[in-house]
């Protein structure tokens, strides 16, 4: 594989959305929009009654955001837009009627931990370690940073945030309550998934819609607030810190 992608295919009620990039599963802005767009679609199609979300490739889950977009930004509203591309797949996973199963086969780092903490249930292999790396490059995890809080806590996504260096183990991400459950293999994984899902094909579709309701209440207002967060790092992607944190990277 080495173009990216983002397919669908349903059978059975069952809907699996996959993504790919070759950069470690990175996400450019088309790439995002494209997710963003088939979830909804996936939602208010009759014929699904579930959504798996997963990745292609073997070791990561999502790198995060496309750092070759990072440091071509050049102003304020281009940064915006930019840090929009996560902020709409997750509002995208929020408003989906449909519960979605998150299929996590390996490391997570920045917005990648930002999905993951919007499936509505996530299971991982032991490889799923995870990682909020962006105050290294004088940013912060802003835009996903409510998802990531509503699933690990407060205290557990601060930590996470503030020790931007380290990755933490599915283990650890369990006990939070990010994954539900963490396998040895992709195998195991993949089987676990899709049994979970043929058994959540046997309830009442619209008992599973009231639930995802209750799940998400008290997040009405995230269309705005995820795009303040973005301006957010729209505007401090650009200051020297960060550009000189970039070059040093790039």
């Amino acid at each position: 594989m080495t173009s990216p992608y983002v397919k669908q295919y349903t059978e059975n009620g069952i809907s699996t959305i996959e993504f790919f990039h070759p950069a470690h599963n990175s996400l450019p802005g088309d790439i995002l929009a494209k997710l963003a767009n088939t979830i909804t679609k996936a939602g208010q199609d009759d014929n699904v009654l579930v959504i798996i979300l997963k990745s292609g490739g073997d070791r990561t889950f999502c790198a995060g955001a496309s750092f070759k977009e990072l440091i071509s930004i050049e102003d304020e509203k281009t940064g915006e837009e930019f840090f929009m591309g996560f902020a709409n797949v997750i509002n995208a996973m929020r408003k989906c009627p449909k519960f979605i199963i998150g299929r996590v086969q390996g490391k997570t780092v920045g917005g990648g931990v930002g999905l993951a903490s919007a499936m509505d249930y996530c299971m991982a292999t032991k490889f799923a370690s995870i990682k909020l790396s962006e105050l290294n490059i004088g940013i912060g995890p802003f835009v996903v940073g409510p998802a990531v809080a509503r699933k690990l806590g407060v205290s557990g996504m601060s930590q996470i945030a503030i020790d931007a260096n380290t990755f933490y183990s599915p283990e650890w991400a369990k006990d939070k309550g990010l994954f539900t459950h963490v396998y040895d293999s992709t195998e195991e994984l993949d089987e676990a998934v899709q049994a979970t899902a043929e058994h959540l094909c046997t309830y009442n579709p619209e008992a599973m819609k009231e639930m995802k309701k209750i799940f998400w209440d008290g997040c009405d207002d995230w269309d705005t607030l995820l795009n303040e967060r973005a301006k957010v790092s729209g505007r401090l992607v650009l200051s020297e810190f960060t550009k000189e944190k970039l070059k040093r990277f790039a």
